[in-house]
């Protein structure tokens, strides 16, 4: 247990805020006995994973933890399907390789996303036309009421876009310790119907692709539009995509031609790193903080010195000049501390 502890390396946006009381847990009776700890001295609690995904807009009063769990384990289900399941500590981007290795698919799309794997389900982290929910089974969580564990499943997990009930009902209840995946070991379902794999397998001379060739299509996509967190700070996409009625962008488009959408039944997805760039945001910086040059949908922390509060305030200029100019309201994706 360490006293006023700096963040700033537990975090991608490399913000130096301060932990009253720090612990690195690498196993659940440890994890046991600094939350016992916690309830003696009444502390809120702060769940460490990446770090990939928050903005700590001051000090924290309250007992941080780095869930530093580690493993992966495997179970044949079928002569198609195999259950793979990886502790909380594990990095995500790292995971995804070991499975590809061995030739298990249905991670491949979600290549190179930062953080670790026991905050993958709190977001249910998507990219390229797959999302978490898509290859979950369960996950092992330990209740923080009575520190017991409990598994929750797919049903339970109520999955929605970039959401689920970890987000919601279930915040500040429950801690992740391991996901369980089931993946394919042979028929594997290839998806590159988003534009840019296409692209970027034709450019790679691909006709056919393997799931390993897909992941590096993705990489390679993902390194030419955002920036490495180890150079320049920044938690990847700040903003969800807005979806907003259908008459709601039917009428967007009598004013603004040339708006993208994504239509999902009576809702129409809008991009919102469009919507940042139409009111001029891409490539702009205000004194620490900027919009990436090449994806305005990322925040940087430019200079290395931003902090947390400037990075928000700037969020916040983004938001107003969108729905200002457009009507629709952004949502953080980033959890705001």
């Amino acid at each position: 247990m360490q006293e006023n502890f700096s963040l700033k390396p537990y975090n991608t946006f490399g913000v130096d805020a301060k932990a009253r009381y720090f612990a690195e847990v690498t196993t659940i009776d440890e994890l046991r006995d600094v939350l016992n700890f916690s309830k003696m001295q009444t502390l809120p609690l702060l769940f460490l994973g990446g770090g990939s995904n928050i903005l700590l807009t001051k000090d924290f009063e309250g007992l941080a933890i780095q869930l530093n769990l580690k493993g992966i384990s495997e179970e044949f289900l079928n002569e198609n399907e195999v259950l793979v399941t990886a502790k909380a500590g594990e990095n995500w981007h790292e995971f995804v390789m070991h499975c590809l290795n061995k030739n298990f698919g249905g991670l491949e799309n979600l290549s190179l996303i930062p953080g670790n794997v026991g905050t993958s389900p709190m977001q249910n982290i998507g990219a390229y036309g797959t999302e978490i929910k898509d290859i979950f089974v369960s996950c092992t969580v330990l209740n923080l009421e009575n520190l017991e564990l409990e598994i929750f499943n797919l049903e339970q997990c109520r999955f929605g876009y970039r959401d689920s009930f970890f987000k919601q009902e279930g915040k500040g209840k429950y801690v992740i310790l391991g996901v369980s995946f089931r993946l394919t070991t042979g028929n594997h379902n290839i998806k590159t119907e988003y534009g840019a794999i296409k692209t970027e397998l034709e450019n790679m001379g691909i006709e056919n692709p393997t799931i390993q060739d897909v992941s590096k299509a993705v990489i390679a996509i993902r390194k030419s539009k955002l920036p490495d967190p180890k150079e320049t700070g920044n938690a990847g996409s700040f903003f969800k995509n807005p979806s907003i009625p259908l008459s709601q962008f039917q009428e967007l488009q009598q004013k603004f031609d040339n708006i993208q959408g994504y239509r999902n039944e009576n809702l129409v997805k809008v991009p919102a790193g469009w919507l940042i760039e139409q009111c001029g945001w891409k490539g702009k910086q205000i004194v620490n903080v900027g919009s990436h040059k090449l994806q305005s949908l990322v925040i940087v922390n430019a200079t290395g010195e931003a902090s947390g509060k400037e990075i928000f305030d700037f969020s916040t200029a983004i938001i107003r000049s969108v729905e200002e100019k457009f009507g629709i309201l952004l949502e953080r994706e980033v959890n705001i501390l």
